[in-house]
């Protein structure tokens, strides 16, 4: 009977029969007992079988078809062509016309891999040792005749040979065998925290920032993370010695599923800086206090306004950059997709430019080639903010860093038509093609000028590079759509030619065949000024719809949902194949009709007043919520915080009340702690009537024990925030060999008349059941020094009935049983 079904029927049998195994049947009631199906699932087989019908027979195989035997054709390889895009870039110039064959060749290469080390890992000493030693030279040995000598070098332009490049792309990584070992090692070290896969180029905007130890940083775009935790690791780098950064990180992103995708990569770096919020970029928040508030908070002292002094704007783009990469992009790229980003791309950096303190630094940044993305958004954000911005020159910063100068001349398309200017545009195409989009506006001065048939510009006589040796060439053709004019032909027009206002030749261009990467455009800024009043008023673009139509650019683009999951714990999941550039913005599917802001009040549900100051103590009173996000409580519980200092004997001198937040209402389960510089933000946000919708911050730090062993303290501590308070903790240490350590972390359990050291078992016989925390005795330290060098290994762990228990995660748990062997031999 089974036999006579369709394929399609057959297909949804197994979904029916699936459903009756997992306990449903078709309608959804529960199964009867004795696991005979119900009578509805009962029905709905016999209904199926009786109207399926029959399965035709197979068709005879096909002349010179490959028998049942032989393997199937291979399937077919991706097509690595698109006439538009060639004709595009051909036109706007992106490199010089002897170039073009090299330039797409190597957007036809896959892409090499590459990879960061965190510096700010216990055990990034460690790892450097192993790849320079160990790895560097297996793989020069295994791969060198497919990939040269140099199959893993450090790239020279990143500081420190923090970050490598492999002469090998992420699909041979796995595929590979001879590359097994070192694949497995990245994941692993990728899955702990310990290095971040990413791609070269991307790694490069957060450099330009200049990172300081007291920087309040905003990353507008920041998901899936990756630049996130770099600017992570750089404020940790610049700490002092056993404390906490006062610098903090913002990472925002507009779609919650993308939010738990940032949160997951960044709970690797365990820290108590980072603030992770859900909002449109271009709405974010200006939480201030100075009109709507009462003098009393007046206090220059007191955080008054949510402003920062870097700011890592990486906005949504086409992402024709990572085409080396996404290979589909060759199939779905065409022009309107970066003219359909633009207004968006300058909402964006307006709002960012608003929220920049003066005299800090933007960095705008995008993975697209497109002019209409790059020059034309810096050239509208340096005419919208008159004085009050600058375009920086950094080419003396990452000298090795091959990079090009921004373009001054490009040229718009739509539906297939060239625009020099605005005004050639057809009237009932205005809408949607924009004076920002092109180098001059009416409203500057003109950057261009026309020599006989061909337009060209005094900027374009700049050298690209001195990394591309330019001045060595003896000829240089500049290729005007199609028209080839001599230096010497130019040079006859200068005359004739007006300078461009802004010199866009400051900004960077990263193109793949200079430096065998992706492409990238970034560009610094820096705030000299205050922003005037109407450019505070309405930083979102408005421009004429013929002549008595206006529209406004104010609303949040509804984001494209991406299959990540919602719920992503730490380590649950392997992470070590994200990268940080994605096609169309990273998966945001964004356009002119966006969808109405939800970050308006319209979305936010009202349920109490948040948190009021009573002294030196924040004490929950009233809570704003948003809709699909827990609110943020600070833990004002005496007795329980009393009760965890107590037990664990933490000294007051590091600060527990006011540092403590939780996100459950009643008997918190998980209690995250804080930095100064975030517990500001999470006042000075309380007092704006909880403007900011914050998706997740600081460091899981204590939880509730399930454990029925008597005990006094409802809590444990966390593997994750251990690293931060064991230097003040006094209390439940126990101080193992590197033998019992070892083996209680590859055994899990040990009961302490098994332990080899005796002296050892009986110290944890002497212990009250509870959470302790047992570190490792190296050589001859001191142990009253030892949990304050941030080298020192430690293991939260359980001393139950008989037994010490080890409570960390496997993944944790094979970090740290390879560290020693590697220490140790």
């Amino acid at each position: 009977m089974l036999a006579a079904r369709t394929p399609v029927s057959l297909s949804l049998h197994h979904r029916i029969v699936a459903g009756g195994h997992r306990g449903r049947c078709v309608g959804g009631s529960q199964r009867r007992r004795g696991g005979a199906p119900c009578r509805q699932f009962t029905q709905a087989l016999q209904s199926l079988w009786r109207h399926s019908p029959p399965i035709p027979p197979p068709a005879p195989p096909a002349a010179g078809a490959a028998t049942s035997g032989e393997a199937e054709p291979s399937r077919q390889p991706p097509v690595l062509e698109n006439a538009a895009f060639e004709e595009y870039y051909k036109v706007q110039q992106i490199v010089r016309e002897e170039e073009w064959d090299a330039f797409m060749s190597v957007l036809r290469k896959p892409l090499p891999a590459t990879f960061r080390i965190n510096a700010c890992c216990q055990f990034y000493k460690d790892i450097c040792s192993k790849l320079e030693n160990e790895f560097r030279r297996s793989l020069e040995s295994e791969v060198s005749d497919m990939h040269g000598e140099d199959a893993i070098t450090p790239l020279p332009w990143y500081p420190c040979s923090l970050a490598w490049h492999l002469n090998f792309s992420r699909k041979e990584l796995r595929k590979n065998q001879a590359l097994e070992s070192f694949h497995e090692f990245l994941k692993h070290e990728s899955e702990v925290g310990n290095i971040t896969r990413q791609e070269a180029v991307s790694m490069v905007p957060p450099l330009f920032l200049n990172v300081q130890p007291d920087h309040h940083i905003l990353d507008m775009c920041a998901a899936p993370g990756s630049k996130t935790f770099q600017l992570l690791e750089m404020i940790h780098q610049s700490k002092e010695l056993g404390l906490l950064p006062g610098a903090l990180v913002i990472a925002n992103d507009l779609n919650m599923r993308r939010c738990d995708l940032l949160i997951h990569n960044t709970k690797r770096m365990c820290t108590a800086n980072l603030i992770v919020t859900n909002h449109g970029a271009e709405n974010f928040p200006y939480c201030s206090l100075a009109k709507d508030c009462s003098g009393s908070y007046k206090d220059p002292c007191k955080l008054q306004k949510l402003e920062f002094d870097r700011i890592l704007c990486d906005v949504p783009c086409s992402g024709d950059g990572t085409i080396r990469k996404g290979h589909d992009m060759w199939r779905k790229w065409n022009s309107g997709m970066g003219n359909q980003l633009h207004l968006l791309q300058v909402n964006i950096a307006m709002r960012g430019i608003a929220l920049l303190k003066v005299g800090g630094r933007m960095v705008y940044s995008t993975c697209s080639l497109n002019p209409v993305e790059n020059e034309a958004v810096i050239a509208e954000l340096l005419r919208r903010s008159g004085n009050s911005v600058e375009l920086l020159d950094v080419s003396s910063e990452l000298p090795e860093l091959v990079r090009r100068p921004g373009l001054s001349t490009w040229k718009v398309q739509d539906r297939e038509s060239w625009f020099q200017s605005h005004d050639e545009v057809p009237h009932n195409r205005k809408n949607v093609v924009f004076p920002s989009m092109f180098p001059a506006s009416n409203s500057t001065e003109e950057s261009h000028t026309v020599c006989g048939d061909v337009e060209v510009n005094i900027n374009n006589m700049n050298s690209f590079s001195r990394n591309i040796n330019i001045e060595e060439t003896s000829k240089l053709n500049q290729d005007m759509d199609g028209v080839s004019v001599s230096p010497t032909k130019i040079l006859e027009c200068t005359s004739n030619i007006v300078s461009s206002k802004f010199p866009l030749h400051r900004c960077m261009r990263i193109v793949p065949h200079d430096q065998n990467s992706g492409a990238f455009f970034i560009a610094v800024l820096h705030k000299l000024s205050p922003l005037n009043g109407s450019q505070i008023k309405d930083t979102k673009i408005q421009h004429r719809l013929g002549t008595d139509r206006t529209i406004q650019f104010q609303k949040e683009p509804k984001p494209e949902t991406r299959p990540y999951e919602t719920t992503l714990t730490r380590r649950q999941h392997n992470v070590s194949e994200v990268d940080d550039t994605e096609v169309l913005g990273r998966g945001q599917k964004l356009g002119t009709d966006s969808q109405t802001s939800k970050d308006k009040n319209s979305s936010e549900v009202e349920i109490v007043s948040i948190l009021a100051e009573s002294g030196d103590r924040m004490e929950l009173q009233k809570q704003s919520r948003w809709e699909g996000v827990d609110p943020v409580l600070v833990l004002n519980d005496e007795a329980v915080i009393k009760s965890i200092q107590s037990f664990f004997g933490i000294k007051e001198s590091f600060p527990l009340e006011g540092h403590l937040v939780t996100r459950s209402p009643d008997n918190a389960r998980r209690i995250y702690y804080v930095s100064k510089s975030v517990k500001e933000i999470l006042e000075l946000n309380s007092k704006v009537g909880g403007q900011l919708k914050i998706a997740s911050l600081g460091v899981k730090m204590f939880e509730r024990h399930r454990s029925k062993d008597p005990c006094p303290c409802a809590y444990r501590l966390s593997y994750d925030g251990l690293s931060l308070v064991l230097p003040s903790i006094s209390k439940r240490i126990l101080y193992a060999s590197a033998l019992e350590f070892h083996r209680l972390v590859q055994y899990r359990s040990i009961s302490f008349a098994h332990f080899t050291d005796t002296r050892f078992g009986e110290q944890a016989a002497s212990l009250t059941p509870g959470c302790c925390v047992v570190v490792l005795l190296e050589g001859n330290r001191r142990v009253d020094s030892i949990c304050k060098d941030p080298s020192t290994i430690a293991v939260v762990c359980w001393r139950g009935k008989g037994t010490i228990n080890v409570m960390v995660s496997p993944s944790d748990r094979k970090d740290l049983l390879e560290r020693m062997a590697y220490r140790f031999g």
